[in-house]
């Protein structure tokens, strides 16, 4: 008698020709921040709320340098690159 340990490559449940899934290679970049409020005073200075943190201009958040404030979206840069983030982008209807 032959005594050992044999391994399946594959799993012998499986239907015929599957295989599994390719793992997802983890990601390693940080995700943008989420902007949730824009406030200004009269004297228009500006408040920003971005990953529940209050940020004004020049401040920076999760890496990301608050560079632009408008009514409705602000700028955010991080390694020379600038991104856009619109408050309520998630609710825009097209017609």
């Amino acid at each position: 008698m032959l005594s050992g340990h044999a391994q399946a490559s594959q799993d012998p449940t499986a239907p015929l020709g599957w295989q599994a899934p390719a793992k997802k290679q983890s990601s390693t970049r940080t995700r943008l921040p989420q902007l949730q409020s824009i406030v200004c005073d009269e004297f228009s200075s500006c408040t920003v709320i971005l990953n529940n943190v209050a940020v004004e201009l020049g401040q920076r958040v999760s890496g990301y340098t608050l560079t632009e404030i408008q009514d409705d979206h602000v700028t955010v840069t991080r390694g020379g690159k600038k991104w856009r983030l619109e408050l309520f982008a998630d609710i825009v209807k097209t017609n």
